[in-house]
This record gives C-alpha cells, sequence and structure tokens, in this order.
C-alpha cells in the first residue's frame, strides 16, 4: 500500500497499525508473537456508523470502549512479543483507553512505559509533548476543562516543549500547527465519514485497528480541540525561536550531470501508478517493439488488464476537483512554512466553513488524487539532474484496500503474471534501476477483505489474507529474482516499525539485487515516520521533498516513497558513467559512499561519495 504522506497531525489524519505487546520475557503458556500474523485479530458489532459512535454520548461510547478494553487487556495477558513498535502500539491503545474514561494516574503510568520504549528520538513525541500535559494538567486540578486546567496545561506543555532538542520537535511542531489550523470538529467527523463508515457499511463491524484509532479520535474531540489555542501558541514560539537554526544536508552532496557530458543512456523503471510522461520530453524510454500499452512500458489497470494511459486515470469532473486538491495542497505548504499566503488564507477560510459532509467529500477522493500524483512525483525525482535517464512507465494500482472487489486466489495469480510480464519487459529492454515506491502486507489484505464485505469472522478473514498475500508475496519476488541484472529499489514503509516483522514486501525480501530505502529529513535525521529493520540500509531524503505532478506543478511530498527514488537517482547515475556495474557493485558503491549516524543506525546517501569512487576505481 504504500504512497508519499503527510502527517498533520492525529486528529484529522489519525492511523493506528495492529500490532501487540506482552511481558519482556516469554512467561509459560504465553504465545509467542514472531511476525504480525500470531497476532490476535478482533471485531465489533456496529448498528450505526463509526461517525455516529465518534460523537455518541458518554455512555454509550464507553460501552464500546469497554469491551475494546477487554480484548487489549487479553493480548497483554496472553501473547509474548518482544518487538517495540508493537508494544508502543498497544501501549499507546491502552493510554487512549484510559484516558477517555478519565483514569488519569493511571494513563500517565501507563505513558511512562510507553516512552521508555522508543527506539528513536521522535518516537512518542506526541504523547510526550501533548497527552502527557494534558493528564498531568487534569491531576493536578482535578477537571478536564476551564480556565484553571488549561493554565496547567499551558505550563506543563511549555515545559514539555523546553525540553525537547531542535533536530526531534521541528518537523513535529511545523506538521501539528498546519494541522490544527484545519482542525475542527467537522474535519474529524467528517474523515471517518470518508475513511470508516464506508467500511463498516460493508462489513457491519469495525475491527481492532480502526476501534483503537476511534478511541483516539474521541479524545482528539474532547480533549484536543478545546486546547486547540494555547497549544499552537507554544508551538508557533518554538518555531520563531529556532528557524534560523535549520540545516539541509543534501545540496553540498549533489550530484548533477550536464548535457554534454559523456554518459550511457540508462533506463529506469518507475513502477507505480503512473507517470505524465509529457513532463519528462528527453528523458523517455522509447521501445521500438511496444507492448499492448506503447511504446514507453507497460501499464495495467486495477483488474491487471492491459491499459494504454501512461497515467493513473480520472474523470473529466475529478480532473476539474483536483485543481482545487492542488490548491489546497499548495495552501497546506504554506500553513508549515509559516507563510501567509493567500493560498494559506483560502485553506483555513474554507475548513472554517465546511460541514462534515462537504469534508467527507474532499477525504474520498484523497485516495484518488494520491495514485494520480504519486508516480509522476517519484518520477521526477528519479531523473533529477541526469540527462541520461530514459524512464520506462510500469504501472499499477497498489492502493488495494480501496479496490470495490473483494481479492481472490485468481487474482494474486493474474496480478503475479503481470508482475513477471514486467521483469521480462525490464530484462529483455535492459532496464538497469526499477523504483518500487509502495509496499503490501497481510494486514492490507485483510483491510481490503473487511472492506468489501468479508470483515465479520476475524479467523476466517485472517486465513483467506495470508492465502492471497502469499501468492502476491511470491509473484513480486519473483519477478525480481528472475530480473538480475536490475537493481530495485524499494521503500522501508511509513509505519515506524521493524518491517520484517510486518512482514512487508517488498522491503523485507533479502535478494542480492533489492534495496530498501528509510526516509530522513534535510537535518539527515530519522523521520518519525519511517520503518526500519535489517533490510532497511540506506537512508535518503524523504521529507517535503520537492518534484512534478501531473500537469506540470511543483509540490512537496513526504514518505519514504520519496527517499526510494533518490536513491534510484544515484544508481542511475553510477549506470551512466559505467553501464558495466553489476547491481551488486553498484549496491557496494552507494554503501561505502553512505555516512552512518553516531549509532550505527543510520547510513545516509553521499552522492558525489559514491561517484568519487567510482571514478577512483576506473
Amino acid at each position: 500500500m504504500l504512497r508519499s504522506f503527510r502527517l498533520w497531525i492525529s486528529a484529522v489524519a489519525c492511523v493506528v497499525v495492529l500490532i501487540a505487546p506482552s511481558a519482556r520475557s516469554q512467561a509459560a503458556g504465553k504465545k509467542k508473537v514472531s511476525n504480525q500474523a500470531d497476532l490476535p485479530r478482533f471485531t465489533y458489532p456496529m448498528t450505526g456508523s463509526a461517525s455516529d459512535l465518534l460523537q455518541a454520548d458518554d455512555a454509550t461510547f464507553n460501552a464500546f470502549a469497554a469491551k475494546v478494553n477487554a480484548d487489549l487487556g487479553s493480548i497483554f495477558r496472553d501473547y509474548d512479543i518482544q518487538d517495540k513498535a508493537t508494544l508502543r502500539t498497544l501501549l499507546s491503545a491502552r493510554l487512549n483507553i484510559q484516558q477517555a474514561a478519565g483514569e488519569n494516574q493511571q494513563a500517565l503510568e501507563t505513558t511512562a512505559s510507553l516512552l521508555k520504549l522508543g527506539e528513536k528520538p521522535t518516537d512518542n513525541l506526541e504523547t510526550k509533548v501533548a497527552i502527557k500535559p494534558a493528564l498531568q494538567a487534569a491531576i493536578k486540578t482535578n477537571s478536564a476543562s476551564g480556565p484553571t486546567f488549561e493554565r496547567a496545561y499551558r505550563e506543563y506543555f511549555r515545559e514539555a516543549w523546553d525540553a525537547l532538542q531542535l533536530d526531534v520537535a521541528w518537523d513535529f511542531a511545523r506538521n501539528a500547527i498546519a494541522g490544527f489550523a484545519t482542525f475542527n470538529q467537522a474535519a474529524l467527523v467528517g474523515y471517518v465519514k470518508a475513511d470508516f463508515d464506508p467500511a463498516v457499511q460493508k462489513s457491519g463491524v469495525l475491527d481492532n485497528r480502526q476501534a483503537w484509532a476511534l478511541i483516539r479520535m474521541r479524545n482528539n474531540l474532547l480533549v484536543e480541540l478545546p486546547l486547540k489555542e494555547p497549544t499552537v501558541e507554544v508551538m508557533r514560539q518554538y518555531i520563531a525561536a529556532h528557524k534560523a537554526q535549520q540545516t539541509d544536508i543534501w545540496q553540498a552532496r549533489e550530484v548533477t550531470f550536464a548535457p554534454d557530458q559523456k554518459l550511457t543512456p540508462v533506463a529506469v523503471a518507475i513502477w507505480d501508478t503512473g507517470v505524465d510522461v509529457s513532463l519528462f520530453p528527453g528523458q523517455l524510454f522509447n521501445d521500438p517493439h511496444p507492448t499492448a500499452s506503447g511504446i514507453h512500458g507497460l501499464a495495467f489497470d486495477d483488474n491487471g488488464n492491459p491499459s494504454t494511459s501512461w497515467l493513473f486515470p480520472v474523470t473529466a469532473a475529478q480532473q476539474q476537483q483536483y485543481q482545487d486538491y492542488l490548491a489546497d495542497t499548495k495552501g497546506k505548504q504554506d500553513l508549515r512554512d509559516g507563510i501567509d499566503s493567500q493560498a494559506a488564507r483560502d485553506v483555513v477560510k474554507r475548513a472554517s466553513k465546511q460541514t462534515a459532509e462537504q469534508t467527507r467529500e474532499r477525504e474520498s477522493l484523497g485516495p484518488v488524487f494520491n495514485e494520480y500524483e504519486h508516480g509522476t512525483h517519484v518520477a521526477g525525482i528519479a531523473a533529477l539532474g541526469n540527462p541520461a535517464v530514459r524512464l520506462v512507465v510500469a504501472r499499477f494500482n497498489d492502493s488495494i484496500s480501496h479496490f470495490p472487489f473483494q481479492p481472490t486466489p485468481e487474482y494474486a495469480r493474474h496480478m503475479a503474471a503481470d508482475f513477471m510480464q514486467m521483469s521480462d519487459y525490464f530484462r529483455t529492454r535492459n532496464v538497469r534501476v526499477v523504483n518500487m515506491s509502495w509496499e503490501d502486507d497481510p494486514r492490507e489484505f485483510e483491510a481490503w477483505l473487511s472492506n468489501t464485505g468479508a470483515g465479520t469472522d476475524v479467523e476466517e478473514r485472517k486465513r483467506r489474507a495470508a492465502e492471497i498475500y502469499a501468492i502476491w508475496r511470491d509473484g513480486i519476488e519473483s519477478a525480481i529474482r528472475s530480473a538480475p541484472g536490475t537493481l530495485f529499489v524499494c521503500v522501508a514503509g511509513n509505519t515506524n516499525s521493524d518491517a520484517g516483522f510486518g512482514q512487508d514486501v517488498p522491503a523485507s525480501l533479502h535478494l542480492p539485487n533489492l534495496i530498501t530505502v528509510g526516509a530522513v529529513n534535510a537535518a539527515g535525521k530519522e523521520t518519525d515516520f519511517t520503518s526500519y529493520g535489517d533490510t532497511v540500509v540506506l537512508h535518503a531524503d524523504g521529507d517535503e521533498v520537492e518534484s512534478y505532478v501531473p500537469g506540470g506543478s511543483r509540490i512537496k511530498m513526504s514518505g519514504t516513497s520519496m527517499a526510494s527514488p533518490n536513491v534510484a537517482n544515484l544508481a542511475a547515475k553510477l549506470f551512466a558513467l559505467d553501464p558495466s556495474l553489476t547491481p551488486v557493485q553498484v549496491i557496494e558503491l552507494i554503501e561505502k559512499g553512505a555516512t552512518a549516524s553516531e549509532d550505527g543506525r543510520l547510513h545516509l546517501i553521499n552522492p558525489k561519495a559514491s561517484v568519487a569512487l567510482l571514478q577512483a576505481s576506473r
């Protein structure tokens, strides 16, 4: 599923990943969990919509939360899990339930346990600087609202921010301020209407991931929204005090080839949602033996059948709506950057007047426009500064959980055949680099089944999803193995978790011609969203990276989707300088040129260093 994304604030874009904790050492009788497939699943029957439940009276909502809490307790009781991301997720769910129930002291104790499980400085940042101050204020004043409570919250909130290092909090503050600018009850309810209600209507249930997210959003609505003013005030003061201290390490590392430089053309495939080929004149691969799709590569529609469109298709009405969406995107970027532009003011004004139903309509278009933009944005990063690039389009839609039809083993086998057709194309056309800014895991297939009405029997859903996923995974692995002369570059993922534990493909695969990339920001610091694991051996800029979108506008996007093509870009430049290189040799040059962080966790690419290593060896 992986797409580029922007974390505004949990209140507006709240996604909780299912993974679950237990004691540190395995206790007698507990079930040992080695990966996500070993975890239990739960569902909660719904007689109404999720958006109605979000706004329900306390008695109704508390009864729902009590059922969720009982199942959560069984996970702690019955399962032995060592994965820290899993522990963080379950403890966060427990914390949210306790806060919703007004159990502030217990919630504060859970916060202390949660903060001990951080693996990078940005882990649990929201808990540290937002939830904990609210709990402290509630305990001190014995209330959850009113002037006295707000003053106490402001004091604790400011103390929490003053204690943070700049490189930890800067991105979070900018994103939170932008998120709060459009954060209101209508926005939150509209988000749930768009993202939760359709699945509930189909299946009649909420799964436990959705349930945990809904409880968090209830807290957003009742606790965070009333504290919006003091929260934004403190963060703006923080940004103003530290604005001049920001650094960008990437400009000094860039390599840009001149048009007249002696280079060998190198075919680089963008295995993604499609590319606006009109934006890359002179950098397109023109196949003398066209496929059914045309001369620039291969394209498949959602059913896995050949398509003649290089770009993700949108309707004429959606194309008109996209202009508003693009203006919104630019306005939100200005809000993050602290620019008082007309676009930023328009975003705030529109949000203040928008109803929940209008928000639902706009949110429902998000997945469509994400697919529409994504591949073009990735292609712009991969081709930057390299006139030798010849872009190959390898189009398919990976947002499978949004498909309206149920997945089947037959469909997975059909797609696996398409993947192998792509592999054959890469091999026979001498495609040297393939960028894969996407990933899939078993949970996505479970969500797909649930969203299309197969969600009531969780064990049967899990079994069916595992069967389909296995076919899908084998198809991806076989495609990569079958093109040994091609270097495949893929994303680590955006869930701040271990790609191996989550069984993400291709990120968890160990193959000699595959490299997995995590994301850092402009200063070279690990982003809060990037996933990790033993296959994630390189890191590149994946935070607010600017590139093209269809039509030629340039916008910033964030995600490991942006980090991966930065590595593909470097690989293509090395192949352009020396086409005799193998994928293994290119990986070695990139790894040797990278700089490690002090703790050895990160390995930041350095294009200048890798190119210098190649030139020194010739």
